[in-house]
């Protein structure tokens, strides 16, 4: 592929990026067509977990720990994952395909509509759901939502709990707080849980293994994201702003990978806009002397050489755009659905 070449919008995966054909889809429309199955190892399992929970619960977390790699967006903010991003995970003859969704909260403006609208969604689309809950929070407003709506939501879909953060709280509190969780939703299984830590992860990745139903692996064995790669790149450079800025700029901006070209050395040159909504936030996003930009810049493109593998030149733009809240095209890049913003 020449310097000048654009790998298409949208269609390269990480398991492209090694050259793996691109996956086609089922009839059910989720993605990933069957690429294992029975042999002399015998026969092999795979499904969907969809990982929910009220925004900071520590789902990416979980997520990049049961994969084993960091394929979603961590940062102490809450709301941090906007789509809903696929994690896949390898257990023995299992393969778990992880959704971590945005966190379910009361939506107030069109994105956050959104965000809300793609985590139901991928609950929908899962065979299994887990539950995370912050121990040292407890059951909160919006703990007690979400479990008033599992029932309309997810009707007999199995619902595991896992309790997340256990280091936080005394062995009392957390028993109080399993018994009362229990009490109001019949969980099929409950984990004592430390994502960050990896307390309890490996016996939850166990479990989901042993309840994941015969089929063939979903994807190529060594896959680790269902995501495109112009997305995975632009979500590592917004967590390396979100990390960067703080409280400056919350949620009024947004990076987008504008092009992405193969170069003949085998490195990629990577083109990314960040929008803004104000132009008073252009000149924080770019610091003194540019020096924000450049630490953002700096950051982002090392954590993508090592992602890939290869090098990577990473250009980044700052752009203002007022009401890139309100435009479709800025939701399509986000890989969430415009019209499920409507009020």
């Amino acid at each position: 592929m020449s310097e000048h070449d654009e790998t298409p919008k949208g269609d390269e995966t990480q398991g492209a990026a090694r050259g793996e054909t691109p996956e086609a889809r089922h009839e059910d429309g989720l993605p990933g067509a069957p690429v294992g199955g029975d042999d002399a190892d015998g026969p092999t399992s795979a499904g969907y977990v969809a990982l929910i929970g009220e925004p900071n619960a520590g789902k990416s977390t979980l997520l990049n720990r049961m994969v084993g790699a960091k394929v979603s967006i961590v940062t102490h903010k809450v709301q941090t994952t906007r789509a809903r991003i696929r994690g896949v995970a390898m257990e023995d003859r299992a393969q778990i395909v992880f959704v971590d969704t945005p966190g379910l909260f009361r939506p107030r403006r069109r994105l956050d509509r959104a965000m809300v609208a793609a985590a139901w969604s991928g609950v929908a689309d899962a065979d299994m759901v887990v539950l995370l809950v912050e121990a040292h929070r407890g059951i909160t407003d919006g703990v007690k939502a979400i479990l008033e709506a599992l029932p309309e939501r997810l009707g007999r879909k199995p619902v595991a709990l896992a309790i997340n953060k256990i280091d936080k709280v005394k062995s009392e509190v957390l028993l109080k707080l399993t018994q009362d969780l229990n009490d109001a939703h019949p969980f099929v299984k409950t984990f004592m849980i430390s994502a960050e830590r990896g307390h309890g992860a490996a016996d939850l990745k166990a479990w989901l293994a042993s309840q994941m139903p015969q089929s063939p692996w979903l994807y190529p064995e060594d896959q680790l994201a269902d995501l495109p790669l112009r997305m995975i790149a632009a979500e590592m450079t917004r967590e390396k702003l979100t990390l960067r800025l703080h409280q400056e700029l919350p949620y009024e901006l947004t990076v987008e990978t504008e092009s992405w070209q193969e170069r003949e050395d085998g490195s990629a040159r990577v083109d990314q806009v960040i929008y803004v909504a104000r132009e008073g936030h252009k000149g924080i996003v770019l610091g003194k002397g540019g020096e924000t930009i450049k630490s953002v810049s700096k950051a982002a493109r090392e954590e993508l050489t090592e992602f890939l593998g290869r090098k990577v030149h990473l250009f980044l733009q700052v752009k203002v755009r007022p009401n890139w809240l309100e435009e479709r095209e800025r939701y399509s890049e986000m890989g969430l659905d415009f019209k499920d913003g409507n009020g």
